[in-house]
Protein backbone atom coordinates (compact mmCIF):
# COMPACT_ATOMS: atom_id res chain seq x y z
CA UNK A 1 0.00 0.00 0.00
CA UNK A 2 1.41 3.25 -1.32
CA UNK A 3 0.60 6.85 0.25
CA UNK A 4 -0.74 7.58 -3.77
CA UNK A 5 -2.81 4.77 -3.09
CA UNK A 6 -3.77 5.56 0.59
CA UNK A 7 -5.22 8.99 -0.68
CA UNK A 8 -7.61 7.10 -3.24
CA UNK A 9 -9.35 5.33 -0.08
CA UNK A 10 -12.85 5.75 0.75
CA UNK A 11 -12.49 8.96 3.66
CA UNK A 12 -15.69 8.39 4.73
CA UNK A 13 -17.17 4.75 6.59
CA UNK A 14 -20.73 3.44 5.73
CA UNK A 15 -23.45 5.07 8.24
CA UNK A 16 -26.36 3.47 9.57
CA UNK A 17 -28.99 6.32 9.90
CA UNK A 18 -31.26 6.87 12.83
CA UNK A 19 -33.86 8.38 10.53
CA UNK A 20 -33.38 11.57 11.85
CA UNK A 21 -31.70 14.20 10.16
CA UNK A 22 -31.35 16.20 12.96
CA UNK A 23 -30.17 13.22 15.07
CA UNK A 24 -28.31 12.18 12.11
CA UNK A 25 -26.42 15.23 11.74
CA UNK A 26 -25.12 15.03 15.62
CA UNK A 27 -23.63 11.98 14.49
CA UNK A 28 -21.75 12.78 10.90
CA UNK A 29 -24.40 11.04 9.42
CA UNK A 30 -25.25 7.98 11.45
CA UNK A 31 -24.09 5.35 13.30
CA UNK A 32 -20.38 4.54 11.97
CA UNK A 33 -19.86 1.06 10.56
CA UNK A 34 -15.96 -0.62 11.90
CA UNK A 35 -16.63 1.00 15.23
CA UNK A 36 -18.38 0.64 18.73
CA UNK A 37 -20.61 3.45 19.50
CA UNK A 38 -22.00 3.98 23.19
CA UNK A 39 -25.61 5.23 24.02
CA UNK A 40 -24.93 6.40 28.07
CA UNK A 41 -28.05 7.77 29.75
CA UNK A 42 -30.41 6.87 33.08
CA UNK A 43 -33.36 4.19 32.93
CA UNK A 44 -36.19 5.61 30.32
CA UNK A 45 -33.51 7.95 28.62
CA UNK A 46 -34.85 6.38 25.33
CA UNK A 47 -31.74 3.79 24.89
CA UNK A 48 -33.42 0.91 24.13
CA UNK A 49 -36.05 2.48 22.00
CA UNK A 50 -33.28 3.65 19.98
CA UNK A 51 -31.71 0.08 19.74
CA UNK A 52 -35.10 -1.01 18.38
CA UNK A 53 -34.80 1.20 16.18
CA UNK A 54 -31.58 0.81 14.68
CA UNK A 55 -32.17 -2.91 14.41
CA UNK A 56 -35.11 -2.40 12.17
CA UNK A 57 -33.72 0.41 9.79
CA UNK A 58 -30.29 -1.88 9.29
CA UNK A 59 -32.41 -3.77 7.10
CA UNK A 60 -33.31 -0.80 4.62
CA UNK A 61 -30.72 -0.66 1.88
CA UNK A 62 -27.95 1.92 1.72
CA UNK A 63 -29.69 4.15 -0.52
CA UNK A 64 -32.47 4.83 2.30
CA UNK A 65 -29.74 4.83 5.15
CA UNK A 66 -29.73 1.28 6.21
CA UNK A 67 -27.04 -1.17 5.58
CA UNK A 68 -28.99 -4.00 3.73
CA UNK A 69 -28.04 -6.12 6.58
CA UNK A 70 -29.44 -7.91 9.80
CA UNK A 71 -28.97 -7.56 13.58
CA UNK A 72 -27.76 -9.50 16.67
CA UNK A 73 -29.49 -8.22 19.80
CA UNK A 74 -27.69 -9.45 22.91
CA UNK A 75 -29.97 -8.08 26.41
CA UNK A 76 -28.71 -8.53 29.55
CA UNK A 77 -31.52 -7.47 31.79
CA UNK A 78 -35.41 -7.63 32.41
CA UNK A 79 -36.91 -9.41 29.13
CA UNK A 80 -36.86 -8.71 25.83
CA UNK A 81 -39.30 -5.98 24.30
CA UNK A 82 -40.30 -8.11 21.38
CA UNK A 83 -44.03 -6.48 21.47
CA UNK A 84 -42.34 -3.07 21.63
CA UNK A 85 -39.84 -4.28 18.46
CA UNK A 86 -42.96 -5.62 16.91
CA UNK A 87 -45.13 -2.43 16.66
CA UNK A 88 -41.82 -0.81 15.49
CA UNK A 89 -41.40 -3.16 13.16
CA UNK A 90 -44.91 -2.88 11.47
CA UNK A 91 -44.98 0.74 11.52
CA UNK A 92 -41.77 0.43 9.63
CA UNK A 93 -42.77 -2.37 6.80
CA UNK A 94 -46.10 -0.03 6.05
CA UNK A 95 -43.67 2.57 5.61
CA UNK A 96 -41.20 1.00 3.29
CA UNK A 97 -43.77 -1.94 1.96
CA UNK A 98 -40.85 -2.72 -0.93
CA UNK A 99 -37.99 -3.03 1.65
CA UNK A 100 -38.74 -4.24 4.72
CA UNK A 101 -40.50 -7.59 4.87
CA UNK A 102 -43.70 -8.39 6.15
CA UNK A 103 -41.94 -10.03 9.41
CA UNK A 104 -38.73 -7.82 9.97
CA UNK A 105 -38.33 -9.53 13.45
CA UNK A 106 -37.27 -12.40 11.04
CA UNK A 107 -34.20 -10.12 10.36
CA UNK A 108 -33.28 -9.43 14.42
CA UNK A 109 -31.66 -12.68 16.03
CA UNK A 110 -32.06 -11.81 19.87
CA UNK A 111 -29.90 -13.52 22.59
CA UNK A 112 -29.96 -13.02 26.43
CA UNK A 113 -26.92 -13.48 28.47
CA UNK A 114 -26.09 -12.49 32.22
CA UNK A 115 -22.40 -12.47 32.89
CA UNK A 116 -19.67 -10.82 30.85
CA UNK A 117 -17.88 -14.22 31.05
CA UNK A 118 -20.94 -15.81 28.75
CA UNK A 119 -20.42 -13.06 26.61
CA UNK A 120 -17.36 -13.75 25.57
CA UNK A 121 -18.70 -17.42 24.61
CA UNK A 122 -21.58 -15.59 23.04
CA UNK A 123 -19.46 -13.22 20.68
CA UNK A 124 -17.22 -16.32 19.75
CA UNK A 125 -20.66 -17.90 18.60
CA UNK A 126 -21.52 -15.11 16.74
CA UNK A 127 -18.74 -14.43 14.44
CA UNK A 128 -19.26 -18.66 13.14
CA UNK A 129 -22.58 -17.79 12.58
CA UNK A 130 -21.65 -14.92 10.50
CA UNK A 131 -19.22 -16.99 9.01
CA UNK A 132 -21.27 -19.60 7.63
CA UNK A 133 -23.89 -16.67 6.56
CA UNK A 134 -27.11 -18.55 6.32
CA UNK A 135 -28.90 -15.65 6.65
CA UNK A 136 -31.15 -14.08 4.52
CA UNK A 137 -29.12 -10.74 4.92
CA UNK A 138 -25.89 -10.39 5.86
CA UNK A 139 -25.67 -9.20 9.77
CA UNK A 140 -24.32 -6.10 9.87
CA UNK A 141 -25.34 -4.78 13.19
CA UNK A 142 -24.78 -5.86 16.80
CA UNK A 143 -25.99 -4.78 19.63
CA UNK A 144 -25.16 -5.37 23.59
CA UNK A 145 -28.17 -3.82 26.01
CA UNK A 146 -26.45 -3.40 28.32
CA UNK A 147 -23.19 -3.76 29.03
CA UNK A 148 -23.24 -2.16 32.51
CA UNK A 149 -25.50 -5.11 33.50
CA UNK A 150 -22.90 -7.22 33.18
CA UNK A 151 -20.40 -5.98 35.57
CA UNK A 152 -22.65 -4.85 38.80
CA UNK A 153 -22.29 -7.59 40.94
CA UNK A 154 -19.86 -10.08 39.41
CA UNK A 155 -16.54 -7.93 40.42
CA UNK A 156 -15.52 -6.23 43.53
CA UNK A 157 -13.57 -3.48 44.60
CA UNK A 158 -10.56 -4.89 45.19
CA UNK A 159 -7.09 -4.23 42.81
CA UNK A 160 -7.20 -8.04 41.77
CA UNK A 161 -11.21 -7.65 40.91
CA UNK A 162 -10.34 -3.92 39.21
CA UNK A 163 -7.81 -5.52 37.00
CA UNK A 164 -9.70 -8.44 36.30
CA UNK A 165 -12.98 -6.06 35.16
CA UNK A 166 -10.56 -3.80 32.59
CA UNK A 167 -9.09 -7.01 31.15
CA UNK A 168 -12.59 -8.21 30.53
CA UNK A 169 -13.37 -4.89 28.88
CA UNK A 170 -10.70 -5.01 26.52
CA UNK A 171 -11.31 -8.36 26.15
CA UNK A 172 -14.88 -7.48 25.01
CA UNK A 173 -14.43 -4.27 23.10
CA UNK A 174 -11.20 -6.00 21.42
CA UNK A 175 -13.81 -8.89 19.95
CA UNK A 176 -16.43 -6.42 19.21
CA UNK A 177 -14.01 -4.27 17.13
CA UNK A 178 -12.38 -7.22 15.56
CA UNK A 179 -15.99 -8.17 14.33
CA UNK A 180 -16.95 -4.68 13.05
CA UNK A 181 -13.66 -4.46 11.22
CA UNK A 182 -13.57 -8.47 10.32
CA UNK A 183 -17.14 -7.73 8.58
CA UNK A 184 -17.76 -4.32 8.19
CA UNK A 185 -20.34 -4.03 10.68
CA UNK A 186 -21.61 -1.23 13.17
CA UNK A 187 -21.76 -2.10 17.28
CA UNK A 188 -23.70 -0.79 19.97
CA UNK A 189 -23.50 -0.87 23.11
CA UNK A 190 -25.88 1.32 26.50
CA UNK A 191 -24.32 1.66 29.20
CA UNK A 192 -25.88 3.37 32.91
CA UNK A 193 -25.08 6.04 34.59
CA UNK A 194 -23.91 6.77 38.35
CA UNK A 195 -24.56 9.74 40.98
CA UNK A 196 -21.29 11.83 40.53
CA UNK A 197 -19.89 13.74 43.16
CA UNK A 198 -16.34 15.41 42.87
CA UNK A 199 -14.97 18.64 40.87
CA UNK A 200 -16.37 20.21 38.09
CA UNK A 201 -13.42 18.81 35.48
CA UNK A 202 -14.56 16.06 34.03
CA UNK A 203 -14.19 12.21 36.07
CA UNK A 204 -11.48 12.02 38.59
CA UNK A 205 -10.28 15.22 37.48
CA UNK A 206 -9.90 13.78 33.89
CA UNK A 207 -12.29 15.05 31.03
CA UNK A 208 -13.39 13.13 28.69
CA UNK A 209 -14.74 14.33 25.82
CA UNK A 210 -16.89 17.43 24.80
CA UNK A 211 -18.40 18.14 27.84
CA UNK A 212 -17.27 18.98 31.56
CA UNK A 213 -20.47 17.81 32.92
CA UNK A 214 -23.22 15.12 32.37
CA UNK A 215 -26.56 16.05 34.11
CA UNK A 216 -29.63 14.40 33.90
CA UNK A 217 -32.83 15.02 35.83
CA UNK A 218 -31.41 17.21 38.23
CA UNK A 219 -28.21 15.28 38.57
CA UNK A 220 -24.74 15.15 38.32
CA UNK A 221 -23.91 11.25 36.90
CA UNK A 222 -21.11 10.01 34.92
CA UNK A 223 -21.47 6.75 33.10
CA UNK A 224 -20.96 3.26 34.37
CA UNK A 225 -17.84 1.33 34.23
CA UNK A 226 -15.35 4.15 35.11
CA UNK A 227 -12.34 5.69 32.64
CA UNK A 228 -11.06 2.10 31.51
CA UNK A 229 -14.21 1.10 29.80
CA UNK A 230 -14.47 4.76 28.19
CA UNK A 231 -11.09 3.90 26.18
CA UNK A 232 -12.55 1.04 25.02
CA UNK A 233 -15.75 2.73 22.65
CA UNK A 234 -14.73 5.24 19.64
CA UNK A 235 -17.95 7.24 20.38
CA UNK A 236 -20.34 8.06 22.97
CA UNK A 237 -23.68 9.54 22.74
CA UNK A 238 -24.97 10.69 26.38
CA UNK A 239 -29.36 10.65 26.66
CA UNK A 240 -30.15 12.64 28.89
CA UNK A 241 -33.74 13.90 30.61
CA UNK A 242 -35.39 16.36 32.33
CA UNK A 243 -38.60 16.96 34.12
CA UNK A 244 -40.20 20.36 33.98
CA UNK A 245 -42.96 21.29 36.19
CA UNK A 246 -45.90 23.87 34.08
CA UNK A 247 -48.52 25.78 35.57
CA UNK A 248 -51.94 25.43 33.27
CA UNK A 249 -55.09 28.07 34.08
CA UNK A 250 -57.86 25.70 33.45
CA UNK A 251 -61.36 27.45 33.32
CA UNK A 252 -63.81 27.73 35.87
CA UNK A 253 -60.99 25.53 38.23
CA UNK A 254 -60.39 27.10 41.42
CA UNK A 255 -56.42 27.21 41.04
CA UNK A 256 -53.95 26.59 38.71
CA UNK A 257 -52.81 22.68 37.75
CA UNK A 258 -49.42 21.46 37.87
CA UNK A 259 -48.13 19.32 34.77
CA UNK A 260 -44.91 17.65 33.86
CA UNK A 261 -43.00 17.89 31.14
CA UNK A 262 -39.98 15.83 30.15
CA UNK A 263 -37.31 17.18 28.03
CA UNK A 264 -34.98 15.18 26.39
CA UNK A 265 -31.35 16.05 24.81
CA UNK A 266 -28.97 14.16 22.46
CA UNK A 267 -25.67 14.67 23.34
CA UNK A 268 -22.36 13.78 21.07
CA UNK A 269 -20.11 13.15 24.26
CA UNK A 270 -17.12 12.20 21.57
CA UNK A 271 -16.54 10.64 18.44
CA UNK A 272 -13.65 10.56 15.85
CA UNK A 273 -13.42 13.94 13.91
CA UNK A 274 -16.79 14.95 15.17
CA UNK A 275 -16.85 18.47 17.72
CA UNK A 276 -19.65 18.52 20.07
CA UNK A 277 -23.16 18.52 19.35
CA UNK A 278 -26.60 18.09 20.57
CA UNK A 279 -30.42 18.21 19.76
CA UNK A 280 -33.49 18.08 21.42
CA UNK A 281 -35.75 14.90 20.80
CA UNK A 282 -38.93 13.27 21.35
CA UNK A 283 -40.20 9.53 21.98
CA UNK A 284 -42.62 8.52 19.25
CA UNK A 285 -44.02 5.49 18.22
CA UNK A 286 -42.07 5.27 15.53
CA UNK A 287 -38.49 5.91 17.34
CA UNK A 288 -36.62 8.79 18.87
CA UNK A 289 -37.00 11.90 16.43
CA UNK A 290 -35.04 15.08 16.73
CA UNK A 291 -37.08 18.59 17.53
CA UNK A 292 -35.82 21.78 15.50
CA UNK A 293 -34.83 24.79 17.38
Amino acid sequence: MTPQNLMLLPLSTPKLSIGCPILDHCLGGGIPCNSITELVGESGSGKTQLCLQLTVRAQLPPSHGGLGGSSVYIFTEFSFPFRQLQQLGNLYHASYPNLIRLEPLEDIYVHGVHDAQELIHVLGDIEAFIAIDHTRLPVKLIVIDSIAALFRSQYQTTPADLKRRSEMFFNISGTLKGLANKYGLAVVVTNQVVDFIGPHDGVNGVRLGNLESLDTSGRRVSPALGLAWAHCINSRVFLARHEQSIEVDIRNAPSTSIFSQTHRTFHLVFAPHLAYASAEFVIKKEGIVGVSQ
